[in-house]
């Protein structure tokens, strides 16, 4: 089954907790803080596995988790690493972050791999929180929680030449006579229900690979028939072939056939029409083929190439003409602005942006950065509990607070932890 789309929801493994621990030892004075890190949670990785050609694996995954990290231990042992979780992809795979419509990765070489989500670091034990004025801290944090996103996966194929046209105009059988891909052929229309690939061996042992993508029609950019899933498969062709029957087997008029399919490239990605293209004039063995081609080519300033894929005829000078081509325009990216994940440790004396609103004469505070504070306070503990007001009063909330007019004894809320607003 051919699937080239798949949106999933991705989320890193949170960090392993750390440890609150004390050494004591009968011959160890002031044993002091002994509790070990947690263990960083796993990553969600995708990797490029050429022998794929399809996302039908991750077709029913609808949720990818990453695991834990293991809590850190007593006797200064730090938990262990989570291992990455490793998605195999096909070669042209994009990822976009659905949640802001950024392409984060776009996997076009084959050792590529992108890590599309982080695991959370590994909270600190008490060992981390020792100073020279509180040399046994009871204090450790709760692992950091992974990243999360909503990502679409999409699969725009790898092809030198790129065969469009309408359908029913010899696509499939051009690219079963010049090489070795075998498509369904058949006298009605839509019978190429998927792209298929084939690579074409040309002399001077140059080779190139080429797509003969399902039949366009007119509003095919717009969703009609099968176009809109198809013609992104285009964007990565360095050369478009306009496959046109030129017999009028279906009574159709050839250049009209041609403005057809321009409309439809332009209309879907205007860049299409900066390609190299070039007319695959086929079915040149029925009678009317040769006036047609005659009136085509006063309108057209393009190479045409007269060919009847049935008979095999032409197709030798054709293959030549477009190893040549490929070989002059190398391969360019799809996104020039590329955008990577940067992921960035937390830091808790950054100040973030939060919002406070009052419902149910309840304080609600929300942010990202605040909540994620929340989520590695452990707060069994006086000193972490103290610790997490002073960074409330370091990011401004208390001031804001104050502001927004709390008053002591009021109830204020993050996330599900609550606590009385004091000054």
């Amino acid at each position: 089954m051919f699937v080239d789309e798949v949106s999933v929801f991705v989320k890193g493994g949170d960090g392993g907790n750390g440890c609150i621990a004390f050494r004591r030892e009968k011959y160890v004075e002031f044993g002091g803080p002994f509790g070990g890190n947690g263990g960083r949670g796993s990553n969600i990785v995708l990797k490029v596995d050429e022998g794929l050609n399809t996302l039908v694996d991750l077709r029913h995954q609808k949720k990818i988790k990453g695991e834990r990290g293991q809590n850190g231990g007593g006797k200064g042992k730090h938990g262990k690493n989570a291992e990455d979780i490793i998605i195999k992809v096909p070669l042209g795979t994009i990822v976009t972050d659905l949640d802001n419509n950024v392409v984060i990765a776009d996997l076009s070489k084959k050792d590529d791999q992108v890590i599309i989500v982080r695991g959370g670091r590994g909270g600190r034990g008490n060992m981390a929180f020792a100073t020279n004025n509180n040399p046994a801290p009871e204090i450790a944090e709760n692992g950091e929680p992974g990243e999360e996103k909503n990502i679409k996966v999409e699969l725009k194929l790898l092809a030198d030449v790129g065969l469009v046209g309408l359908p029913s105009v010899g696509k499939s059988t051009i690219i079963s006579k010049i090489s070795a891909a075998k498509p369904k052929i058949a006298d009605y229309h839509f019978t190429t229900l998927q792209p298929n690939l084939g690579v074409v061996e040309a002399i001077d042992k140059k080779a190139f690979v080429v797509a003969d993508l399902p039949g366009l029609i007119k509003g095919a950019s717009q969703g009609e028939g099968l176009g809109d899933r198809f013609l992104k498969h285009i964007e990565r062709t360095r050369v478009i072939a306009h496959v046109i029957d030129m017999g009028s087997f279906e009574l159709r008029d050839p250049y009209e056939d041609y403005q057809t399919i321009l409309a439809e490239l332009k209309s879907f990605n205007e860049k299409l029409l900066t390609k190299p293209q070039v007319i695959v004039a086929n079915k040149m063995d029925l009678p009317w083929s040769k006036e047609n081609l005659k009136k085509f080519s006063e309108k057209v300033n393009l190479p045409i190439f007269e060919i009847s894929a049935i008979n095999q005829t032409g197709l030798h000078e054709l293959i030549v003409y477009l190893a040549d081509l490929v070989e002059s325009h190398p391969q360019t990216p799809l996104y020039e602005d590329k955008q990577t994940a940067d992921h960035k440790l937390y830091k808790f004396d950054q100040e973030n942006d939060f919002n406070i609103y009052k419902s149910n004469d309840v304080w609600i505070i929300r942010g990202a950065e605040i909540e994620k504070l929340v989520k590695m306070t452990n707060f069994t503990t006086d000193e972490a509990v103290i610790r997490f007001g002073h960074k409330l009063r370091k990011m401004g909330i208390d001031q804001k607070l104050h502001e927004l007019g709390a008053k002591p004894g009021d109830l204020v809320r993050i996330l599900d932890f609550e606590f009385e607003y004091t000054e």
